[in-house]
């Protein structure tokens, strides 16, 4: 394929492997449950940043709402697989079904969301989709016990934690999919656009309107998918879990990545759930008040890493990208390569290159020189 570019879907290749690999120890009773938990934990942090990346990272719009989409998910999608129990059992198709009711719910109030921010921006923004969040976590609270649990929570089956996580891993693809060929498609193009100046876009012909709906419609979908399989991680879903410090920290996972880049986002999502996990199993008893301490100077110290002017140089001198160009150049750099097939000594002659160059050409008294023109 004359296009084809192996970066673009290096990342599917390592979610891909990764989760082949936990599927056979998993299989095979090689691994614990707790690592199991925190690889569902892992997977629903990646899809909520890579969803979020979409509306911060590549439309420019500050949202801190993402966990009242989730948790719109958790309870709609949590309260679907409850009533679909009964019917289609603990299934997988009782948790795809589920998924699909949480995630398109999500999407219809993502859309709604959406409408503000054609006249909203920024900080305006920020307040109205956190304001969202909060109002979404204040209903799903006072609801009756039997409609939704109240300050109880919602009780929820929990899906078998040795097949989960590969659901996890089937819709981490299936959003890197959607996300990625949206963004490298003109319409990525007019979302980028559209983060850079809204007025040239708007001048170019692009509609505003339709890709701003689009990017919430997209982002609030998958963020409802994370929801629900958050339903299935626990036998109890309460709105506690999903305040607006849930949705800073969605965000700080986005930031760290780098903002609008889909790796690292991934890389972020995943650092920041491992670290935080560890913490919480590291640190028991008194030690658990250091455990925010701990996590909150590790985060200042990335952050620190990944803007301090002082260490541009060092950034840019030493990272993968970098390691990646040297070892292609390296492979790729003529003197490096070896004798192939093709070399001199090796293609059969019956007369020596030595030969040809020691021989001297004269000229044979006898022949007779014609000339090209008459009279030359």
């Amino acid at each position: 394929m004359k296009n084809f570019k192996l970066s673009h879907y290096l990342n599917y290749i390592v979610i891909a492997i990764v989760g082949i690999v936990f599927t056979l120890l998993s299989f095979t009773g090689n691994v614990k449950s707790l690592y199991l938990l925190m690889l569902e934990n892992i997977l629903i942090a990646v899809l909520l940043s890579v969803s979020l990346s979409i509306v911060v990272g590549f439309l420019g719009e500050l949202s801190l709402g993402h966990a009242g989409f989730m948790c719109v998910g958790a309870y709609l999608g949590g309260k679907a697989s409850v009533l679909l129990e009964g019917v289609l059992g603990n299934t997988l198709i009782n948790v795809i079904v589920s998924m699909l009711i949480g995630g398109i719910i999500a999407a219809i109030f993502g859309a709604i969301i959406g409408l503000p921010a054609l006249r909203l921006r920024g900080d305006y923004l920020a307040i109205v989709t956190l304001a969202f969040g909060e109002i979404v976590r204040s209903i799903f609270m006072n609801s009756s016990k039997t409609s939704f649990g109240g300050s109880f929570g919602l009780s929820t089956p929990r899906y078998d934690k040795d097949y989960l996580f590969i659901v996890g891993f089937v819709v981490v693809l299936i959003c890197l999919a959607v996300v990625q060929n949206m963004m490298r498609s003109k319409h990525g193009r007019a979302i980028t656009a559209i983060r850079d100046s809204e007025i040239a876009a708007k001048a170019t012909g692009i509609n505003v309107t339709k890709y701003k709906l689009i990017v919430f419609t997209v982002s609030s979908f998958f963020a409802g998918v994370a929801g629900v399989l958050y339903s299935f991680t626990q036998y109890n879903v309460q709105s506690t879990n999903f305040s607006y410090n849930y949705s800073i920290e969605i965000l700080v996972m986005v930031v760290l990545g780098g903002m609008g880049s889909i790796n690292g986002s991934i890389i972020a999502a995943t650092l920041i759930t491992f670290l935080d996990v560890k913490l919480q199993t590291v640190l028991t008893g008194d030690l658990a008040v250091l455990q925010d301490f701990l996590y909150a100077i590790i985060l200042i110290v990335i952050v620190i890493y990944n803007n301090a002017p002082g260490l541009k140089n060092f950034r840019e001198g030493y990272n993968l990208n970098v390691l990646f160009d040297k070892i292609s150049s390296r492979k790729n750099n003529p003197a490096n390569i070896q004798d192939d097939e093709a070399s001199w000594h090796r293609v059969p002659s019956k007369i020596q290159i030595d030969e040809v160059l020691s021989t001297k050409i004269q000229r044979d008294p006898t022949a007779s020189i014609k000339p090209d023109k008459e009279g030359k």
